[in-house]
């Protein structure tokens, strides 16, 4: 029989799972799209938006898609087979709509946390803390095991969290170990890779890089960050979907508490104490949580936006269950 390399790249491209037909793929590319945005969203999943559209089973195949194999060939240039063995058709379209959401929302983040940061910081504080409980209703029973784990997740986190100062490196390995590890929060429903940034201090700096994304020093991260995202997706992304799979609850209970005690790092009033320039631009080195004071006249404003974020999250995990359940 022959080999699949040896046929047209027609063949090559239609071996693989993906939509077959136009529509399919402009399809596929709005789910990406909502995706996306929710990725832009700390607090929002983008894998829980892929299982509500009904593509999360095929994006952990198209991610698992990318093995050995596929990188034996690549490295024999062997294009007909990579292509033939990896979820083209599928990551395409996709990832196409992440991309256009993603850079589509920069500006307007950016924005939001330069002019209204205790507001946007509320609706994140909300999103995020209804995630922790979408997180934990996943984990089929607290025992005094997972109990543990949570308690160590939490403990874990706040340390980190309070040894971390508000502004981490801007050096490129820092940028690639950061995407490495936001990346591994796509495929687990509840968990946001924007989350990831913000306890590692890049939010804000990689959604800056995207509101201009083709100036070369912008550029250059978005590289890096997207080869760290890429060395994520096929090694720590298997390794927690491994996890997942084999200590299901024990992982969840885990990931739960680190949400949990990285909360303090959202908390939407703050206090900065230090700042200095770095690369010509201010930076916050230094800062403490504070309690709002009762005379601020955006207070009931920001209360609102929490419960708004946490009903959000509430909804889109019910539709997520419904999902399922049809």
């Amino acid at each position: 029989m022959r080999k699949e390399s040896e046929g047209s790249w027609k063949d090559a491209f239609f071996h693989s799972p993906g939509p077959r037909s136009l529509k399919s793929a402009v399809l596929l590319m709005v789910k990406g799209l909502c995706m996306g945005a929710a990725d832009t969203v700390p607090g929002v999943s983008g894998g829980t938006i892929a299982l509500i559209t009904g593509i999360y089973d095929d994006l952990l195949s198209a991610i698992k898609s990318a093995n050995f194999k596929v990188a034996g060939s690549l490295l024999r240039l062997d294009f007909k087979d990579v292509l033939s063995e990896l979820h083209v058709r599928f990551i395409l379209p996709l990832f196409l709509g992440i991309a256009i959401a993603i850079l589509s929302l920069a500006r307007l983040m950016v924005y939001l946390l330069a002019n209204h940061a205790t507001l946007t910081w509320s609706l994140f504080f909300g999103l995020i803390a209804a995630s922790i409980w979408v997180v934990g209703k996943q984990v089929e029973k607290w025992t005094l095991g997972t109990g543990a784990l949570f308690l160590a997740g939490s403990g874990a986190a706040f340390v980190i969290v309070n040894l971390m100062p508000a502004s981490t490196p801007e050096d490129l390995w820092f940028v690639f170990v950061s995407g490495m590890l936001a990346i591994c929060a796509m495929i687990l429903p509840g968990l946001s890779g924007a989350f990831i940034l913000l306890i590692l201090g890049k939010y804000e700096f990689i959604i800056a890089t995207l509101k201009n994304p083709f100036l070369l020093e912008n550029l250059v991260i978005i590289v890096v960050f997207a080869s760290g995202c890429a060395i994520g997706l096929a090694g720590f992304a298997r390794v927690l979907k491994i996890l997942l799979q084999k200590y299901h609850s024990l992982t969840l209970a885990f990931l739960a508490g680190l949400m949990f005690g990285s909360m303090r790092k959202i908390w939407p009033w703050k206090e900065t104490l230090e700042t200095s320039m770095i690369h010509g631009k201010l930076r916050v080195l230094k800062e403490s949580n504070i309690w709002p004071q009762t005379g601020d006249s955006d207070l009931v404003f920001a209360v609102c936006l929490i419960i708004t974020g946490f009903v959000v999250v509430m909804v889109l995990e019910r539709l997520s269950w419904v999902k399922e359940d049809a």
